[in-house]
């Protein structure tokens, strides 16, 4: 069965979650969020909240709620992405160039410090795979992938995930490993488009395509949500519109 980029991603994110009791997802993360009601409608978890809409999550106060969860470790995963990503998963979501004499600003790093530390597990992602993103150094640290020892810190990287490729984070080196490279593309193109270093096997797998019955659920309940919440992404992935 053919699948879309978008589909194939989600499915990766969906193995990446796992059995997560409760996942927190960012306001620019359509294919996160689907990957949880990819999960739900096949076992009935995770929790899914959304931060940036009120009706798409349980809580009367809103962000600062989960951010209080979070705090009490009751957050399992959550996603980031950054407009640059370096070898030690620091993310730059403030701007390239030398701070505060930044060449181009990005939308601000709001929580992502918070929640990188708080959260037990958090995915970084981009679509965008190119050595424009994937840095030797970000220009500036809104969260930092790593601590010194002494900082107190419940959570961290998980994984990064491309639109080309799938890293696993290795938290006693500290650095990256190619784990799969998806399919139309090669490990030599992700060396040529990966700024920094990072371990690879000697044959780098290919990343498994979506099950037949993910891309069933993927097309028909969880498109008809994800257009509640994020109706661009479903129209333009899908064709689907929200219910009147």
């Amino acid at each position: 069965m053919s699948y879309g980029n978008e589909e194939l991603l989600i499915s990766v994110f969906a193995r990446l979650i796992g059995d997560a009791g409760h996942v927190a997802v960012g306001a620019a993360s359509p294919m996160p969020a689907a990957a949880c009601l990819l999960l739900r409608a096949r076992y009935g978890k995770p929790r899914l909240s959304l931060l940036q809409k009120r009706r798409g999550n349980p809580f009367s106060d809103g962000s600062r709620e989960l951010f209080d969860l979070a705090g009490q470790g009751r957050i399992d995963v959550f996603f980031l992405g950054g407009a640059q990503i370096d070898g030690q998963a620091n993310i730059n979501l403030v701007g390239t160039g030398t701070y505060p004499q930044v060449e181009a600003r990005f939308p601000g790093s709001f929580g992502s410090a918070f929640m990188y530390f708080t959260a037990k597990r958090t995915i970084l992602f981009r679509e965008e795979h190119s050595a424009r993103v994937l840095v030797p150094k970000v220009d500036f640290i809104s969260a930092p992938g790593v601590s010194p020892p002494g900082v107190w810190r419940a959570g961290g990287p998980q994984a990064l995930l491309t639109g080309r490729a799938l890293f696993a984070w290795q938290k006693e080196a500290q650095r990256f490993r190619l784990e799969s490279v998806h399919p139309g593309h090669t490990a030599e193109e992700i060396r040529a488009n990966t700024g920094f270093d990072y371990d690879a096997p000697a044959t780098v797998p290919e990343t498994p395509a979506p099950e037949a019955i993910e891309l069933e659920l993927l097309r028909g309940p969880v498109a008809q949500e994800i257009a509640v919440n994020y109706p661009e992404s479903a129209r333009r992935v899908w064709g689907v519109q929200a219910a009147a």
